[in-house]
């Protein structure tokens, strides 16, 4: 999977935006106001921050080299997916998924 397919899935999950708040090189999507995903497009290989549940983090960096403590982030609550190929492009999905659920879980029931 690559970095215009993990924009394409960000953007297509329920009330997601493309944001800028760190300056036009990073572009942050959020749902309800909170991010779920960050990435720098010209950052080679392209890479993607993604919350996680901490326990599961932990799991998929012991499992996947591609997968690492989030760059500039919590990095208990957080993972930086390189998006160099090496994962199947279902569990890039898969990683995108869980943390848009885990942000959307945590938002108040007006904002769900």
């Amino acid at each position: 999977m690559d970095l215009p397919d993990v924009i394409a899935h960000c953007l297509s999950k329920p009330g997601a935006e493309e944001t800028t708040p760190f300056g036009p090189d990073v572009l942050v999507y959020k749902v309800g106001g909170k991010m779920f995903a960050l990435t720098v497009p010209e950052d080679f290989p392209a890479r993607v921050n993604l919350k996680c549940d901490p326990e599961r983090a932990e799991e998929l960096r012991d499992e996947y080299e591609s997968v690492i403590p989030g760059y500039h982030m919590n990095k208990r609550h957080w993972n930086t997916v390189i998006l160099n190929g090496a994962l199947p492009s279902k569990l890039v999905r898969e990683l995108i998924d869980h943390s848009y659920d885990l942000v959307v879980a945590s938002l108040p029931k007006k904002k769900r």
